[in-house]
C-alpha cells in the first residue's frame, strides 16, 4: 500500500501574532514545520510527503507546492501533486508538531479500511449549547462530542470526490467535512492528548517547555502497585484497557471488570496513600454496577491531582491465555492515557500468557499487574 502525506503549512498564523508564519517558528531548535515533517518523512509506512507552503522553496526529500487562499484550496493544490498510484492520502496540519508514529499508523489503517478517517479525542467535559444572550439552551451528551485532530486519512478516490466538492463551491474547515458532504462516512480513531495544535502564544510556550523537558528523566516521586483478577464466564463482555475485546467469555465483576483499569487505579491511589479501588468504588454500592472502569480511573486520577501529584508513568502487564491482545494494545494505551490526562508515551501495556498453568493458564481467569510512578506537581 502506497501512502502519501500532505502537510498543510500555508497559513499565515495571524492569531499567534508572531509577525511571520507560525510553522516557521522555533520549537526546541527546530521549526514547527520541521517537527511535523520529521514524523512523516521518518515513518516506515509513508512513501511520499508533499508540503504546502505560502511560497515554493526547496526542502530536501519532499515535494513543495504553493498554497491557496483558504486551507481547503491549499490541500487541493497538494492533492494535485499526489502520484496516481497512491492508495491512501494523509493530511496533517504543520501546527501539530508532536504527532506520533502510532497515531499516524492508526489513521492509515482506518482510512484503508473505511475510506475516510480522522483522529479525534472524545470530550471529557459536559458540553452546553448557549444562546447569543449567554443562556444555556441545551446539554449535549459528551459521549457524542469529539474534538478533531489531524492527521486525517482518505483513500485516494474518496479524497478526490471530497476535494471536488470543495472546488464546486462548498466551504469546509477540513477535508473530513468535505468527505461528509460528499456522502462518505468518516471513521473516528482515538487521537492523542499530546497531539496539541499551536494557535496562541500560550500554546507556543507550552510546546517549547515540552521540548525543554523531553528526554529528561521524570522527577523522582512515589511508586504504587496494583493487581486485579477476575474469573472468565459466558455471557459477559471482555473489556481490557477500555477496549471491548472479541471473546466468547468475559470477566465477571460488579463493574465492567476491566483488569487494566482496576490494577492501574490501585497503583496510582496506592502511590499517594489513598487506599484502593474497593474503598472508593465498593462493589456493594449499586452506583458502580456495570460502571465504565475508564471513568473510575479518571476519577482516581483526579483524586491524585487534588492530593498534589501527577502520574509520571504507568506500566501494566495483562495475563491472559486467550485471546491475544497484541493488535489492540495501542488503542488501550491511548484510552488509559486519556483517562489519566497524560501523554500516551507515559503508558505501557503488555500482554502475557500463563503458559497453561493454573486458572489463568486454563482460560478460566484474567489478571493484571500495574506499577505507577507519581510525582509532586510543584
Amino acid at each position: 500500500m502506497r501512502v502519501t502525506a500532505i502537510i498543510a503549512a500555508a497559513g499565515a498564523g495571524r492569531r499567534l501574532g508572531a509577525g511571520r508564519p507560525k510553522q516557521l517558528l522555533d520549537i526546541g531548535g527546530r521549526t514547527m514545520l520541521e517537527h511535523s515533517l520529521a514524523a512523516f518523512v521518518g515513518h516506515p509506512r509513508v512513501s511520499d510527503v508533499i508540503v504546502v507552503l505560502p511560497d515554493v522553496v526547496a526542502i530536501p526529500g519532499v515535494r513543495v507546492v504553493a498554497g491557496g487562499a483558504r486551507r481547503q484550496d491549499s490541500v487541493a493544490n497538494g492533492f494535485d501533486a499526489v502520484p496516481a498510484d497512491v492508495d491512501v492520502v494523509l493530511i496533517h496540519d504543520a501546527a501539530r508538531p508532536f504527532v506520533t508514529a502510532e497515531l499516524i499508523g492508526r489513521t492509515i489503517d482506518a482510512a484503508a479500511a473505511h475510506g475516510a478517517a480522522i483522529a479525534a479525542l472524545q470530550s471529557r467535559d459536559t458540553v452546553k449549547r448557549v444562546s447569543t444572550n449567554g443562556v444555556i439552551t441545551d446539554t449535549i451528551p459528551r459521549d457524542q462530542i469529539y474534538l478533531a485532530q489531524t492527521p486525517q486519512g482518505f483513500r485516494r478516490d474518496v479524497l478526490a470526490k471530497a476535494i471536488g466538492m470543495g472546488r464546486s463551491g462548498v466551504e469546509a474547515t477540513d477535508e473530513a467535512m468535505l468527505a461528509e458532504r460528499a456522502g462518505f462516512p468518516v471513521h473516528v480513531v482515538d487521537g492523542d492528548p499530546g497531539n496539541m495544535k499551536i494557535t496562541t502564544e500560550e500554546d507556543l510556550e507550552a510546546a517549547r517547555a515540552r521540548t525543554r523537558t523531553a528526554g529528561k528523566p521524570a522527577r523522582t516521586g512515589r511508586a504504587g502497585t496494583g493487581y486485579d483478577l477476575h474469573r472468565l464466564v459466558d455471557g459477559r463482555s471482555l473489556v481490557i484497557g477500555g477496549v471491548t475485546v472479541s471473546s466468547d467469555r468475559g470477566a465477571l465483576g460488579h463493574s465492567d471488570a476491566d483488569v487494566v483499569c482496576h490494577a492501574a487505579t490501585d497503583a496510582i491511589l496506592g502511590a499517594v496513600g489513598l487506599g484502593d479501588i474497593g474503598l472508593h468504588f465498593p462493589d456493594t454500592d449499586p452506583r458502580w454496577k456495570g460502571a465504565d472502569s475508564l471513568a473510575l480511573l479518571e476519577q482516581a486520577a483526579g483524586m491524585v491531582a487534588r492530593a498534589g501529584y501527577e502520574v509520571g508513568n504507568l506500566d501494566v502487564t495483562v495475563v491472559l491465555e486467550r485471546p491475544k491482545i497484541r493488535d489492540m494494545i495501542e488503542e488501550m494505551r491511548a484510552r488509559v492515557a486519556r483517562a489519566l490526562d497524560v501523554d500516551v508515551s507515559r503508558v505501557s501495556i503488555k500482554g502475557k500468557t500463563n503458559e497453561g498453568v493454573d486458572a489463568i493458564g486454563r482460560g478460566e481467569a484474567i489478571a493484571a499487574h500495574a506499577v505507577a510512578l507519581v510525582r509532586s506537581r510543584s
